[in-house]
């Protein structure tokens, strides 16, 4: 090795595994007989840095072992020794074939963040204490020679119902509000220390509180019992077993204690008996129970804990009387069922609700069928216009429009075909009787005659009903008895006096000159 002193440095903040120098050994000999091993042989960083040979280059190489802190020591010495790794017999009293070197380490310091004087912390706080109550203190500092001042915080996302705050400066924790151990027993947070003119240079450091417990639970059954005792139970005869469940840590809760209260510890339906065991047996005191008379009983059991202070309540026992065999098994629960059976089975009370409704369907449909309304026997021809109301809401062009409908057709059905009857004069057409039906005249049967006659006139279709009422709906030209409207009259205007238009006033004046006597209109001219 080449004499003198090797220096290196390395910073405090590397990582074990990381080089911090390289020492070489001259070696004029070549092939195995050239190969170097290196060691360190002594010095006070020996536990601190280790050194290895790069073959490909023969150098002894140092790496760091352990991580360094330049407040606690800043610099190391080693004693490297290099030695060939091939040493030919025929030589061996030219050695030694080996040389040791000094190498000075320095470390550097670095810009570290905080530390917390413990890699977590754990306390403790009574559940319901009140809002400000100190939980803990944690603690950090700067390894820095510079010192710097440390603020604290708590990370919000490990405390989302905030529960606790932190003094920024002193690290102290406290509650923001009363905490429950039944519903949280443990709160686990997270604490910040930052440098406070190096905001970038953060640490972290777990921090778990737990929920002391307090008796503030009264134990409550540990189920919704419901009991059932037989009418012909025994006397001091058992029929349930109570247990009861305190929410409160084990040291507040068992052991329980069942009692009556005290206004009814004489009851004289029911006993209770504690059995030192968390649970409680409820008894038969009498014999005779009536499912009629009463078949519902509450009992009030008053459960209390070990805690101080004793927690208790009041839970209601639920009892009902049922029917029981001969070996105490339930049969029925029910007053109702218990009246029915006496008498009629379950099957013979169907039986006879089914035949109740059966007969009640039946006279449903009698009286829907009596009331149905029977369909009369002679129907009436729709057809006959003389008993027909016909409405015409379309208006024509006056009596001289013949093109727009007929009202003849109308008025007769029978018009569309062509045929429209005369109904005001008599028919030209005389029916003839048929031979063998007019009576013999010497014949005094005045039936015969009065059916004969109806006879003729129901087969006659062309006679009209000359006892009925004619309504003629419609004037014409055609008509033979010509138009009853005034403008069609055969009078003429000179047979017309309009002087009474002279006395309507004035604003009948226009009409009165244009109507008026034909002297005053020559005078007027």
């Amino acid at each position: 090795l080449p004499p003198g002193v090797y220096q290196m440095s390395v910073s405090e903040a590397a990582v074990p595994g990381e080089e911090v120098g390289r020492v070489k050994a001259k070696d004029p000999d070549i092939g195995e007989n050239g190969l170097v091993a290196y060691s360190i042989i002594d010095g006070d960083g020996m536990d601190m840095f280790e050194i290895t040979t790069d073959y490909e280059t023969q150098e002894g190489v140092v790496k760091l072992k352990k991580l360094l802190d330049f407040e606690t020591k800043k610099s190391y010495s080693l004693k490297v020794e290099a030695a060939n790794v091939h040493i030919d017999p025929k030589f061996i009293s030219n050695g030694p074939f080996k040389d040791t070197v000094t190498v000075k380490i320095s470390v550097e310091d670095a810009d570290e963040p905080p530390v917390f004087l413990k890699p977590s912390y754990i306390f403790e706080v009574h559940e319901n204490a009140a809002s400000g109550t100190v939980v803990g203190k944690v603690h950090a500092k700067d390894p820095d020679a510079a010192n710097s001042a440390i603020r604290y915080s708590i990370d919000r996302h490990t405390d989302l119902e905030r529960y606790f705050m932190i003094n920024a400066e002193d690290g102290n924790i406290r509650t923001i509000k009363a905490l429950d151990r039944e519903e949280i027993a443990w709160h686990n947070i997270s604490v910040f220390a930052v440098e406070v003119h190096k905001q970038h240079q953060e640490a972290k450091v777990p921090v778990a509180i737990k929920v002391i417990d307090v008796n503030d639970n009264a134990p409550k059954f540990a189920a919704a019992y419901e009991a059932f005792v037989c009418e012909n139970a025994r006397s001091n005869q058992q029929f349930i077993t109570i247990s009861a469940d305190d929410k409160d840590d084990s040291a507040n809760g068992p052991r329980f204690i069942f009692s009556l209260p005290p206004e009814i510890i004489h009851n004289p339906n029911f006993t209770l008996r504690d059995n030192r065991d968390n649970t409680a047996s409820v008894l038969v005191r009498r014999e005779g129970f009536s499912r009629q008379k009463q078949d519902l009983y509450l009992l009030p059991i008053v459960i209390s804990d070990g805690g101080l202070p004793p927690m208790s309540s009041t839970n209601t026992l639920t009892i009902r009387v049922c029917g029981c065999d001969s070996n105490g098994s339930l049969l029925s629960c029910n007053a109702e069922a218990y009246i029915l059976n006496a008498g009629l089975s379950t099957g013979a009370l169907i039986a006879i609700l089914a035949c109740i409704v059966i007969l009640l369907v039946i006279v449903v449909l009698f009286v829907t069928l009596k009331r149905q309304k029977k369909e009369p026997l002679i129907v009436f021809e729709e057809e006959d216009v003389r008993e027909n109301i016909i409405t015409y809401d379309d208006e024509g062009g006056g009596e001289e429009d013949t093109e727009a409908f007929d009202i003849a057709t109308l008025q007769n059905p029978d018009g569309i075909n062509g045929f429209i009857p005369r109904k005001d004069i008599k028919p030209e057409y005389q029916y003839m009787p048929r031979p063998g039906l007019r009576p013999a005249p010497n014949s005094v049967d005045v039936d015969d005659f009065i059916n004969t006659r109806i006879q003729e006139a129901d087969n006659d279709p062309t006679a009209p009903p000359y006892d009925s009422i004619q309504i003629y709906g419609y004037e014409g030209r055609g008509s033979v008895a010509g138009s009853l409207s005034s403008l069609e009259s055969a009078t003429t205007d000179s047979d017309l006096d309009y002087d009474y238009l002279q006395n309507w006033g004035p604003r009948f004046k226009k009409l009165a000159d244009l109507y008026g006597s034909k002297d005053t209109f020559d005078d007027d001219s």
